[in-house]
């Protein structure tokens, strides 16, 4: 199990580059749900592999879900900090970060 600590500094940035997959948040609380349900359902994957030229080529270890994972967030001087306990890789994490916030998002620790 990791906890990662991740931290938004510009929350109204943090979209990825196709709308239809990045956050939709504007709060911590909601930012947490949305990157929750990211980790315990494959419902963000499902729609990401849709979108590949060969969705039945993709690997299905992005797939992966950790139906446990637990994520919190709060607003703290402008920044949205959210802490995820998963016991996805850390791989699969950051591409499912990537996908919800695009790059505009900092890693802070992984314990």
């Amino acid at each position: 199990m990791s906890q990662y600590v991740i931290s938004l500094p510009d929350p109204s940035k943090a979209r990825g580059n196709d709308s239809d997959l990045s956050f939709h948040s504007r709060s911590a609380s909601g930012f947490a749900e949305e990157l929750e349900d990211a980790l315990r359902t494959t419902r963000l994957f499902d729609s990401w592999r849709a979108k590949q030229p060969d969705p039945d080529a993709v690997d299905s270890q992005w797939g992966v879900t950790d139906p446990a994972a637990t994520v919190t967030g709060e607003l703290k001087d402008l920044r949205i900090n959210l802490i995820a306990t998963t016991t996805i890789n850390s791989d699969v994490f950051r591409e499912r970060l990537r996908l919800l916030a695009g790059h505009h998002w900092e890693l802070r620790d992984v314990r």
